[in-house]
């Protein structure tokens, strides 16, 4: 039978060993094993949950260490980090269980020698519950956020402390499940009383149209309404990016960075399926999942191709929209993923080179009086901003009607940037 702690501490090894990507790793673990729907959510809390305040029970397991949290054995380490996670932040879990489960995990996994650190660890954990620096301590945030200083800085000089830390709060625990409905074949009131007789709670998102909140779903693929393709998952702010596009019935959109194609669909549905949406990406496997999902919604107006963004083809001709939703650091994504919150910042300059020239490429394609987007669902000035307004300055034909970032505590969706430019006529 399947041991849902093992399975959170294989996943938890996989993500801070190999850098891989907590959803994928989840995906992989979960869909591997034959677990409950208790278990599968247990697991979940618990990899998500751990990767969210790993800064924080470093901070706490660290006050009753006498060597340095890298010089641990990194098994051990993990099934320290699971233990206090439990303790500090999972009030059903009971104290006792955490620590003699933990126990046993650094047994089972070949760190039986770390058994006695364990145990007496986790109970000073327990004893002494959540520790944090002072409040007026400069590493106050950065604990209590779990958030590596550089990046706090980088958020509190572009957004301010208050915006910053209410993001931050936000993004801690389970994110919405959110779906667009197919509007090319039914409506969201008859949606949610389709998926009531499935058995699935459904709500209209407060800001976005024909978006819906999922309660209660389960298995998704599960249902016949999905299989019908009666919508698909994605998240508000890309609803909201791509009602910022503003297709119309028989326009020509190019969406150039397009897999898994969610964005292409919605544009293809809020255009009820006339005309043409153009959706690239540059790897075949991938245009292979906006085919996959373009079937199943039976959207016949979108073209997956495989293409390079940043170069142009005369050949394909002029586009009444061009969305460029770029390749990003991915910062606003934290609820979903929170290991981005320990990527380099660095990182994002060499990011800013590859979004401008695509963002370059896109106005291009775009025909005189046209819209465009930017957009990324990160949240840095180097990649939003920044890139936005080299835009204008090196193309004078192009006018910004508006930007938008889009914050979790404020719109109730992922973190996301929109620029939305138009070309000026006869330029």
């Amino acid at each position: 039978m399947a041991d849902p702690r093992q399975l959170a501490f294989r996943a938890l090894r996989n993500v801070l060993n190999d850098a891989s990507y907590s959803n994928l790793t989840l995906a992989g673990v979960l869909g591997s094993s034959d677990l409950s729907g208790a278990d599968k959510s247990f697991i979940t809390a618990l990899v998500y949950g751990v990767l969210e305040r790993k800064l924080t029970l470093d901070h706490n397991l660290s006050q009753y260490l006498t060597q340095p949290l890298k010089k641990l054995n990194p098994k051990a380490y993990v099934a320290l980090l699971l233990g206090a996670y439990q303790i500090l932040y999972m009030e059903k879990v009971p104290s006792h269980a955490a620590i003699n489960e933990s126990v046993r995990l650094v047994k089972q996994n070949g760190a039986a020698f770390a058994a006695g650190l364990c145990n007496a660890v986790l109970r000073k954990v327990d004893q002494n519950g959540l520790v944090l620096p002072a409040e007026d301590a400069e590493n106050y945030d950065s604990v209590r956020f779990s958030v590596p200083q550089p990046l706090l800085d980088l958020w509190y000089d572009a957004y301010g402390k208050e915006t910053t830390r209410a993001f931050l709060e936000a993004s801690f625990g389970p994110r919405p499940l959110t779906v667009r409905v197919n509007t090319t074949k039914t409506t969201a009131d008859e949606l949610i009383e389709r998926l009531r007789t499935e058995g699935v709670t459904a709500a209209p998102h407060p800001h976005a149209d024909d978006a819906l909140v999922l309660t209660d779903a389960g298995s998704l693929e599960q249902l016949d309404s999905f299989r019908e393709g009666l919508f698909h998952v994605q998240d508000a702010a890309s609803q909201l990016c791509c009602a910022n596009l503003a297709p119309e019935p028989g326009d020509v959109v190019f969406d150039l960075c397009a897999a898994p194609g969610g964005k292409s669909c919605t544009l293809a549905e809020r255009m009820g399926d006339e005309g043409i949406v153009r959706a690239f990406d540059l790897h075949e496997n991938r245009v292979g999942l906006i085919r996959q999902n373009a079937e199943r919604l039976g959207l016949g107006c979108i073209v997956p191709e495989a293409r390079d963004a940043t170069e142009f083809s005369a050949e394909l001709g002029l586009a009444d929209r061009v969305l460029c939703d770029v390749p990003c650091a991915g910062y606003g994504d934290l609820g979903r993923k929170p290991e981005v919150r320990y990527r380099d910042p660095a990182l994002v300059d060499n990011l800013s080179a590859l979004q401008y020239d695509i963002l370059n490429n896109g106005e291009r394609y775009l025909k005189p009086g046209g819209r465009l987007v930017y957009s990324t669902c990160s949240l840095t000035r180097t990649e939003n901003e920044d890139v936005a307004r080299r835009f204008l300055a090196e193309h004078p034909d192009m006018t910004l009607l508006f930007e938008k970032t889009y914050f979790p505590q404020d719109y109730e969706c992922d973190g996301f940037y929109n620029a939305v430019f138009t070309k000026e006529q006869g330029r």
